[in-house]
């Protein structure tokens, strides 16, 4: 492989020749060979939105030169754009505070801004420390870069990916509304619902938890931006983070802000976790869901198959025929995988040790993916399973009439005692609970079926 000499502050190392990153990233390469897995686009994203901000509000303040201000900002404008995207190539598994990951993209930038202005690779003529990251440090670019991609990804991705699950699922609610079928608790026969009622329970726990995820953004609004190192400030010159964080929200058009104590949002990551557990409960909402999708279309003739999911792709290899629900165990796995990220970023924001949390790169990668995770899932389970779901109203009637359980609306006339006995003579003869009733109870035909209406016992009170 063709490659050049560039020099950090431990001395020479061979870099691939056309590579716009540097000696520090090659290190990073060399040292931490473990997973294969990268930052994301949002994640670089809103590194190049950082490095933007530092480049502009430097201008302005005369701190360095303006052409070379100019050459970082074009460079800044290709990450953020994602051109630069195969060039941020250090492993997720490394430095705690994500170091390499900010010299990275202080080498890229500050390689490319060389190479705009003329210059050679490696020349340094922008130079990576002094002018791409001149007023910051890792230790506050990293957390910063973490609510910038994640405020991003829950607003932009996120909440409309639930809000169109969350329409298909109302639309389905209307839609089922006098289907009136078994309900069930325990797994056992309960007293009747309509199949629009239980859709409308689904909607309304996607719509609190687009509620959920909407709370967790003004936590994530709040930037580490201006702490520096430690938390201090240091070497970050009056005046400048204020002018960084109003470029970075005037570009990105959201109402970020610095944070209000810099030691808390440098040595610990709570936004992060705080966002991670709604997302777990996203997460948990959408199995729930998924899975009674699952149960309410199972057999679909020896079991319950009170609904139609739409036939997707054949379930079988061997048997001719069958069709599985596999958008809803697509999305069961999503949800797994969702709730075993939060335990993995629940640990990091645990591991924030005095001034600096250490575990910031796996939080913010498991953060990103479990958004990323759910609103693809979310998507998919609207489009390609919910808006094609069909009422086996037959079947749902069928199943109904034969619940036993139907008696709870006999036992306000005739007391519980009477009405646990006929329940148990129609179970123990397989016969219906009105055939029963009408020799037991003492009420006429007449009486009982009002009282034994099936869609208005959906409608609760006393029949």
């Amino acid at each position: 492989m063709d490659y050049r000499v560039e020099r950090d502050s431990m001395g020479e190392m061979h870099v691939p020749a056309d590579a716009y990153y540097g000696a520090s990233t090659q290190r990073a390469v060399e040292n931490f060979p473990i997973s294969k897995l990268r930052f994301g686009r949002r994640f670089i994203w809103g590194l190049g939105l950082i490095k933007w901000a530092a480049a502009k509000a430097n201008k302005e303040m005369g701190r360095y030169d303006g052409d070379k201000a100019d050459a970082v900002m074009q460079a800044c404008d290709e990450v953020m754009k994602g051109s630069l995207d195969g060039q941020f190539v250090v492993d997720i598994f490394q430095t705690g505070s994500g170091t390499s990951t900010n010299m990275n993209a202080n080498e890229v930038i500050a390689n490319r801004a060389t190479e705009i202005l003329g210059g050679d690779l490696g020349s340094k003529l922008v130079h990576p420390n002094d002018h791409v990251n001149n007023g910051q440090s890792s230790n506050d670019v990293i957390p910063t870069a973490i609510h910038l991609a994640a405020f991003g990804a829950v607003r932009e991705d996120l909440i409309p990916s639930l809000t169109t699950l969350a329409e298909s699922l109302e639309g389905k609610a209307d839609s089922f509304k006098d289907v009136v079928k078994t309900g069930r608790t325990h797994l056992m026969d309960a007293t009747p619902v309509t199949l629009g009622q239980e859709f409308s329970g689904y909607a309304a726990q996607v719509r609190k938890g687009i509620e959920r995820m909407a709370r967790v953004l003004p936590e994530l609004e709040e930037l580490a931006l201006g702490g520096t190192a430690v938390g201090t400030g240091l070497n970050a010159p009056e005046g400048l983070v204020p002018k960084m964080i109003q470029h970075i929200a005037d570009r990105s058009g959201y109402p970020f802000r610095e944070a209000d104590n810099h030691f808390e949002a440098q040595a610990a990551k709570d936004a992060v976790v705080s966002a991670s557990g709604a997302l777990k409960t996203v997460a948990t909402s959408l199995f729930k869901i998924a899975n009674d999708l699952r149960w309410l279309s199972s057999g679909p003739r020896t079991v319950i198959g009170e609904i139609k999911l739409p036939a997707l792709q054949p379930g079988s290899s061997i048997m001719p025929g069958k069709i599985n629900p596999v958008i809803p165990e697509a999305v069961m796995m999503v949800a797994g995988q969702v709730i075993g990220n939060d335990a993995s970023v629940t640990w990091g924001g645990a591991n924030g040790n005095f001034e600096l949390n250490v575990m910031m790169p796996l939080m913010s990668y498991n953060l990103i993916e479990s958004i990323d995770l759910l609103a693809n899932a979310s998507t998919v389970l609207a489009q390609k399973c919910v808006d094609g779901i069909g009422a086996n109203v037959a079947r749902a009637t069928e199943l109904v009439e034969r619940d036993i359980i139907i008696i709870t609306a006999l036992a306000p006339h005739v007391g519980y005692d009477k009405a646990a006995e006929i329940a148990h003579v129609a179970m123990d003869t397989d016969r219906g609970v009105r055939e029963v009733a009408l020799e037991m109870s003492g009420l006429d035909a007449e009486e009982l079926d009002k009282i034994l209406d099936l869609k208005k016992m959906t409608e609760g009170g006393v029949l």
